[in-house]
């Protein structure tokens, strides 16, 4: 069994063009996308479109879930430029999804963890971002992962969330975040004020396989026309997004382009 594994794509189209056919390449049993599927000032509705009809399994990440629920003047600014463009059958194609999938037996889905949308799965938030070039999270610990994971007891695990490639294992359980298709930095506050950074612009993505000792991992960097993106970003007021999608790390922060 080979399974790729997307997430966060952000509406970023070209990068999620450029995945899918490398993809192709690959051979695999089964594509699965593991939600933040749209959000962004980028190509929201496109995106849908294209996913629309492949009928892949797809979860709602948290992005999904607030463009749905609440209301326009309590939204981000990433989720109110989403919003705006979504017709009647977007919208139900995103009310259809699950926050949560048993894929098989052994292949369980979550966006953050089992539990939440929201929490980070493989990295936690500390305070001191800027301290000593802290970012403000760190890889989190065996006892950290084995709690957010629960009661869950599949093989393998596959979580998004935190745009941050990284393959962990705790008892009997690989868990993988493939990182992000659409956007590889942000910086956010949730808990404490932090900072997000692939290292570079490229689309990222998953191929998990089944062999006779157990699941494997490869984590991808596909490049793709970021600077197209970028210019996407920054032609709807999202210089953050710009730098982020040029370089893989924070530039300009989102309170300093959206305030």
């Amino acid at each position: 069994m080979r399974i790729a594994a997307i997430t966060d794509i952000h509406g970023n189209l070209p990068a999620l063009d450029a995945v899918l056919a490398e993809i192709v390449r690959e051979n695999v049993d089964a594509i699965v996308n593991l939600g933040d599927i749209l959000s962004g000032p980028l190509w929201p509705a496109e995106t849908a479109d294209k996913l629309m009809p492949l009928n892949l399994p797809t979860l709602a990440g948290n992005h999904e879930r607030q463009v749905l629920t609440q209301a326009l003047d309590r939204m981000s600014p990433t989720d109110r430029h989403t919003a705006a463009r979504l017709s009647d059958a977007h919208r139900h194609w995103l009310a259809s999804l699950p926050p949560v999938l048993a894929f098989s037996d052994e292949v369980f889905l979550c966006h953050g963890t089992p539990t939440s949308d929201l929490q980070y799965f493989l990295e936690t938030v500390i305070p001191g971002e800027g301290e000593r070039g802290s970012p403000g999270v760190r890889a989190a610990t065996a006892g950290e992962i084995t709690q957010r994971l629960g009661d869950v007891r599949h093989a393998l695990v596959l979580c998004g969330h935190t745009h941050m490639p990284r393959i962990a294992g705790v008892g009997g359980t690989l868990i993988v975040n493939p990182g992000s298709v659409g956007l590889p930095a942000f910086d956010d506050d949730h808990v404490h004020f932090h900072r997000i950074e692939a290292g570079s612009p490229h689309a990222r993505w998953a191929l998990v396989e089944r062999c006779a000792a157990g699941w494997s991992a490869q984590l991808r960097a596909t490049a793709y026309d970021w600077e197209a993106a970028a210019r996407q970003a920054e032609g709807n007021g999202r210089g953050d997004w710009a730098d982020a999608l040029r370089t893989g790390r924070v530039g300009r922060l989102e309170a300093q382009v959206t305030h």
